[in-house]
């Protein structure tokens, strides 16, 4: 199944059981009472609504290429993800309100040993959930899976703080500690949103990702082929699931059409190899220049009119230049 139908059918179970939580979550506050639950009911909602936005920008990103959209529509991931990390934002402001409100107009709890069996079992199904959210997103390149996936791995750590929250509760029956968990997850919320924005932006702005850049050259420098004498002006650019690839790569002058075209391919299959066959080529061919001799590893080449000086390792630093090289 293409990973980005795989990742609608995920988002559309994961929208369901995002709703499952919220119910929960609801019974839980209207037994306790808490504030904290109150506030991770609320952050609940926020899920919901996020989680059927993500549905929506994946049933867009896996729409084929048009006219319109020549690279795709993977980029609705990212507009997605910009959206879910601005509602999360907002959620951890109205927590954090909600807690300095109850400093000043404090309340008491109730029926916590109950409330805690179900605040653990909340806690158990989002982290199985988070765990494998982010594995099928690490899989399919989805950033909207990957985003969910964080929904729920906030939503294990502020359970899971509930849940400790309660035990000192009933163990020291001192009431403000409900309000303190609750202000604490409030800004462990916004930074979260935060970073999910940030990360959302980066795509959106086609901003070099250095970690994807790194593996991508990597790979070429461990199956480099001799025909493959340079490699410049490299750009790697995620769409969704989409990678797009261009760069230029020089070859030996004399190659035909055919023998350069030879040349890309092999290219190609090796980045397919280790990236999946989601990935997109524009890949111009430049000829070898007679300052590439002292780079050029071809053996008993007839045109060499320079000795074979020193292999020329392919680095972030050099391979993103727009110009072809040489040694100095």
């Amino acid at each position: 199944m293409p990973y980005s139908k795989q990742n609608l059918k995920v988002q559309y179970f994961v929208t369901a059981l995002t709703i499952v939580v919220f119910l929960l979550k609801v019974v839980t506050y209207i037994l306790t009472h808490s504030l904290s639950v109150l506030s991770d009911s609320l952050e609940s909602v926020v899920n919901i609504a996020a989680t059927i936005v993500g549905s929506y920008s994946l049933f867009v990103a896996s729409k084929p290429k048009d006219k319109d959209h020549p690279y795709g529509h993977g980029k609705a991931e990212f507009i997605s993800a910009a959206f879910q990390g601005t509602l999360i934002i907002g959620i951890g402001c109205l927590i954090i309100y909600k807690a300095i409100d109850s400093f000043i107009h404090p309340f008491s709890l109730q029926n916590l040993n109950n409330g805690i069996w179900l605040v653990v079992i909340i806690a158990i199904i989002n982290l199985v959930t988070a765990l494998v959210l982010n594995r099928i997103g690490k899989k399919n390149k989805s950033l909207a899976i990957l985003a969910s996936g964080k929904l729920f791995q906030i939503d294990f750590f502020t359970t899971a703080a509930i849940a400790i929250g309660f035990i000192l509760l009933l163990v020291t029956g001192y009431q403000k500690i409900d309000t303190l968990i609750a202000l604490f997850l409030g800004m462990y919320v916004i930074f979260d949103g935060y970073k999910i924005v940030r990360q959302s932006l980066a795509g959106i702005m086609d901003e070099a990702d250095m970690v994807l850049l790194k593996e991508v050259i990597t790979e070429i420098n461990l199956s480099r082929n001799a025909k493959w004498i340079d490699l410049h002006n490299l750009r790697v650019i995620r769409y969704g699931s989409l990678l797009h690839i261009d760069c230029h790569l020089t070859v030996p002058w004399y190659y035909n059409v055919n023998e350069a075209h030879e040349a890309v391919d092999d290219f190609a299959v090796l980045i397919q190899n280790k990236f999946g066959d989601s990935v997109e080529f524009f890949v111009h061919t430049d000829p070898c220049m007679p300052f590439s001799c002292p780079i050029c590893t071809i053996e008993n080449c007839e045109q060499r009119i320079a000795p074979f000086e020193k292999k020329l390792n392919w680095n972030i630093e050099n391979v993103l230049s727009n110009s072809k090289h040489q040694l100095s």
